[in-house]
């Protein structure tokens, strides 16, 4: 089995296991399990309540594997103040049914560090689409948050040493929006790990396994 961390299209590939991201304004109630968040590129604050009202319904289901995707971005024009209030609610969210948390993090990780340093966040963290240096996989790492990895592995050559560098027991692979294959996500990993195929495979199934205690 294949598993795809983060994910906007629904496959239905019996070969792989798919968390699909789903927002609460746009939800698809047949896709058998799926991450929900509000992402901070769309928070619509005259809807944020009844957004919030919707997720807390959907995660106290069990096809609801994780919140998600949500975070911070500096690079938006929504206030940094608005998208950690946002932001810190999900987090309450996710605590209050023991789901895992699917971020989307850009130019702000040393806030996410902070707010986790302030009060330590209680379900696992998983970074998506990884693509920064050794340093800040590390200081990600110490917190005892995951790293997902997908296109920038496919196409960045600098994110190789960086992969080495993560633990085996703290990545995930995924696709997001790219238009590559999980395969040829999983087919670089194996290379760049020096793990065959089934060993690689082995060891996404034990990360998921822990982190959806499934």
């Amino acid at each position: 089995m294949f598993y795809n961390l983060h994910t906007h299209r629904f496959t239905n590939d019996s070969e792989i296991t798919e968390l699909v991201n789903q927002y609460p304004w746009d939800f698809v109630a047949d896709i058998p399990q799926y991450s929900i968040g509000i992402h901070p590129w769309y928070i619509v604050e005259n809807r944020l309540e009844s957004d919030l009202q919707f997720m807390e319904k959907k995660l106290q289901l069990p096809e609801c594997w994780a919140l998600g995707e949500c975070g911070l971005d500096k690079r938006i024009d929504i206030p940094m103040a608005l998208q950690t209030e946002v932001f810190k609610k999900q987090i309450a969210l996710a605590e209050k049914y023991q789901k895992p948390l699917v971020l989307h993090l850009v130019a702000a990780y040393q806030e996410l560090i902070a707010i986790h340093k302030k009060r330590p966040i209680k379900v696992p963290v998983i970074l998506h689409g990884f693509s920064k240096n050794e340093q800040t996989a590390k200081s990600l790492l110490d917190c005892g948050f995951y790293l997902s990895f997908g296109k920038y592995l496919l196409r960045n050559p600098e994110l190789v040493a960086v992969f080495q560098s993560v633990p085996n027991d703290r990545f995930f692979l995924e696709t997001d929006t790219i238009e590559e294959t999980l395969m040829e996500v999983y087919d670089k990993a194996s290379v760049i790990k020096a793990l065959s195929l089934t060993e690689l495979k082995k060891q996404v199934a034990s990360n998921w396994s822990k982190v959806f205690k499934l």
